[in-house]
């Protein structure tokens, strides 16, 4: 555990700020003689080496085996973030970008594409969204046969978007069957959202053991299952700008790149960790190996919920990027992000 900011010499604190700030800038160690000719603090390189030593057997600083140079551990980062770190608001021109792209005219799931990836290029970083898939109510669910064991689930809703589904086909049945099970389940689900119909049928069911066939009553709770497993299906999740991760500090390290860049298609597990931000109103900062899913690429996400009607959270927002992330601009625009879109859902 890092020890306090009070902790710390104003010496210590200024030379270990002055490492942090060059290294978010740079991406590389940050040396003695480089914070003596810029920091003005008036100290020789051979005190702020001194203090630098101090800092890294703290566990704040490291020296990398190519450099003489410092940069700050994750430890450090994390001493940084809660104890030393000075927001910096989003600008005016800022501000009016990532506002415009809420704005933008169509399906919300296009404006949050639209705002996410003015996150990113603002941020210099991949944006990150994710909502909850969107409950539509529903026009029909049929089944079309495919072979004697399976057939296919077609489900349509009012929007006109089609989903589909294999399932396997109950014993006995037969084209007659698959037909008056449709029959039935769209009589009963039609203008219900998923969850409504589901809930409606299992009642239904319930009470008129004879409303349908054996084989027919067999399908329509084959389906109910394929569509409840659909019902906890993985949120919808956008992600915005991978290509800004690529600069010249990510392009010296490819391993780590690369394991960064498997973390993003690894969608479910990023859903996880965002959902984990849910709680609560604050800003969640998630550095490095804090989280087991960035342990090899040495990656910070920063993530934010933000509400809708009625006050309920529906969704996350947020960043993903190398360690040496400029956490004081990145936390503050994050933050501004998600009180527009709480707007744009409200």
């Amino acid at each position: 555990m890092a020890p306090p900011v009070t902790e710390l010499t104003d010496r210590a604190r200024d030379i270990f700020r002055a490492v942090v700030d060059g290294y978010v800038e740079s991406g590389m160690p940050v040396g003695s003689k480089t914070i003596a000719a810029a920091s003005g603090l008036n100290l020789s390189p051979a005190s702020i080496r001194g203090v630098m030593q101090e800092l890294e057997e703290l566990g704040l600083l490291a020296s990398p085996h190519t450099s003489a140079g410092r940069i700050p551990t994750e430890r450090g980062l994390r001493l940084f973030v809660d104890g030393m770190m000075q927001a910096l608001e989003p600008s005016a021109e800022e501000r009016a970008a990532i506002e415009a792209r809420a704005g933008h005219h169509g399906p919300v799931e296009e404006a949050l594409a639209a705002t996410t990836a003015a996150l990113s290029g603002l941020s210099a970083c991949a944006g990150l969204v994710m909502v909850p898939k969107r409950e539509v109510p529903l026009r029909s669910i049929g089944f079309i046969g495919l072979s004697p064991t399976q057939a296919m689930a077609v489900l349509v809703s009012e929007d006109g978007s089609v989903e589909n589904r294999v399932i396997a086909l109950p014993a006995g049945m037969t084209p007659s069957a698959l037909i008056e099970a449709g029959n039935y389940m769209t009589a009963t689900l039609a203008g219900l959202t998923l969850g409504e119909a589901r809930a409606r049928i299992e009642r239904q069911l319930a009470a008129d053991r004879h409303a349908l066939d054996g084989a027919a009553r067999a399908l329509v709770e084959a389906g109910l299952v394929v569509w409840s497993e659909d019902d906890a299906r993985r949120p919808v999740l956008i992600v915005r700008g991978q290509g800004r991760l690529i600069d010249a500090a990510a392009a010296a390290d490819l391993e780590r790149l690369r394991d960064l860049l498997d973390d993003l298609e690894g969608k479910q597990e990023i859903a996880q960790l965002l959902d984990s931000a849910r709680a609560g109103d604050a800003t969640r900062i998630f550095i490095g190996a804090e989280n087991k899913l960035f342990a090899l690429s040495g990656s910070s996400v920063i993530a934010r919920p933000f509400r809708g009607p009625g006050g309920r959270v529906v969704g996350v927002v947020g960043v993903i990027g190398p360690t040496r992330l400029n956490y004081a601009r990145v936390v503050p625009m994050v933050d501004f992000t998600a009180a527009t879109l709480a707007r744009l859902m409200g």
